[in-house]
């Protein structure tokens, strides 16, 4: 049941957001730390912080007036990062990227955990912005989440970093919770974590947000306030007032947010511009698994030939790109080009076992029924019964070998001797 003061708080409720002066301290305290200004929607009030990188802001190595989209607002393959096969959207309205970042109160999802701080960035035309809905209490969350959704509905697509499975989520239950349509519902949504660990992914290395800022952009961190370390200093602020542990909370979220719309630069623009673009076999490699993805063969094939080519960087990478470009040749029913990038992939220095046991399989296959070499064929299964790792499948590259004997014997032995019949009286 509402209470009296619930009730009269939605009849006088205004919609509109506006800037209202500080509150009495410990709050206005608040704002001066994380420099922020308060806002007010629905009677309730909440921090909002703004900031703005100029086109000479550098991240790391990286300059920000190099990551700038087109003047449509984003990449044209921008898509493909995505899982689609077409652009995004066919509306007249600017195609903005709105990168978002969460910090909440906790790891679990669910009605219980709060996003405190809803972190949004953009490219506005010549450099990035920032902005931060910072919760400073719990009852300020549906004019925060209000707020958030209009800022959502000027966008065109939403990039995030493992949002799908979390961030997007945890706010629709938010919403879900105040009774209000999420922002997100049939908007485009691009998770980079997958992206990235197709294109940079190391080994069995996890892909998280830092590492990749520290391989691709050069970027260090100095100080920066570890994750499981930021619910706690939230609960502080809640409980006592203080703001300055979450000082450094806020510039967590802010350079995850440059970061996110770095990365997600540095893919679009990879895809853009073409495998002759990748800088590593692994890029090239993962190149070709987007591009397969969305139906885009040609540009697939080359990105794993580049990737083979440039496979200086480890054996590994060399022998999955063959072996990528020789399962799409099959796929494609260019079975000679798919025989020669099998050859190449068992040829390939330091071949994992894996692939050069499905390359000498395949090769049995193609030999037997399509080349008709079956001299070769016997050769390669031969070769796979050695590498086979159970005897179930040591049974079944037997009973090929068996058929390809007795191919062989009836081939060699030639056909009976012609019946010679005499005329009659002869």
């Amino acid at each position: 049941m509402t209470s009296l003061a619930d009730r009269l708080r939605e009849i006088i409720r205004t919609d509109e957001i506006r800037r209202v002066p500080p509150p009495d301290a410990p709050d206005n305290r608040a704002a001066a730390v994380l420099e922020g200004e308060w806002y007010e929607r629905g009677g309730e009030r909440f921090l909002l912080v703004e900031r703005r990188y100029g086109p000479g802001y550098r991240h790391g190595r990286v300059a920000l007036a190099d990551c700038l989209p087109p003047a449509s607002g984003a990449w044209s393959t921008l898509n493909l990062l995505g899982g689609g096969t077409s652009q995004h959207g066919t509306s007249d309205k600017p195609r903005r990227l709105l990168f978002l970042d969460l910090e909440t109160t906790g790891l679990a999802g669910g009605a219980g955990t709060y996003a405190f701080l809803v972190g949004c960035g953009w490219f506005d035309g010549t450099g990035f912005r920032t902005r931060q809905f910072f919760l400073s209490t719990f009852g300020a969350e549906r004019g925060l989440l209000e707020s958030v959704a209009d800022l959502a509905a000027a966008a065109a697509c939403v990039v995030t970093y493992n949002g799908r499975t979390f961030d997007v989520p945890v706010l629709e239950t938010r919403f879900a919770l105040h009774r209000l349509p999420t922002p997100f519902d049939g908007l485009p949504h691009v998770d980079m974590l997958h992206p990235a660990r197709r294109l940079w992914r190391e080994g069995d290395a996890e892909c998280r947000l830092m590492s990749l800022e520290r391989a691709l952009c050069g970027h260090e961190r100095e100080g920066d306030v570890p994750g499981f370390e930021i619910p706690s200093r939230y609960f502080q602020y809640v409980r006592r007032g203080d703001a300055r542990p979450l000082a450094a909370v806020l510039e967590h979220n802010r350079l995850d947010l440059m970061a996110l719309a770095v990365f997600t630069a540095r893919a679009a623009q990879l895809l853009d511009e073409g495998p002759e673009s990748a800088a590593t076999s692994q890029e090239a490699l993962g190149m070709g698994r987007l591009y397969e993805r969305a139906g885009l063969t040609g540009e697939a094939l080359e990105s794993f030939a580049r990737a083979a080519r440039i496979g200086h960087d480890g054996a590994v990478p060399r022998a999955e790109a063959l072996r990528a470009h020789a399962v799409l040749c099959r796929r494609l029913r260019r079975f000679d080009e798919a025989a020669t990038s099998w050859r190449q992939a068992l040829d390939a220095r330091g071949c994992p076992p894996t692939i050069a046991r499905e390359a000498t399989e395949a090769l049995a296959i193609h030999h037997e029924h399509r080349a008709r070499d079956l001299a070769a064929a016997r050769s390669f299964a031969l070769h796979a019964l050695r590498m086979q790792p159970t005897a179930e499948r040591q049974r079944a590259v037997q009973h090929r070998l068996d058929r390809l004997d007795r191919k062989i014997e009836s081939r060699t032995a030639g056909p009976p001797p012609a019946l010679v019949l005499f005329p009659a009286g002869s």
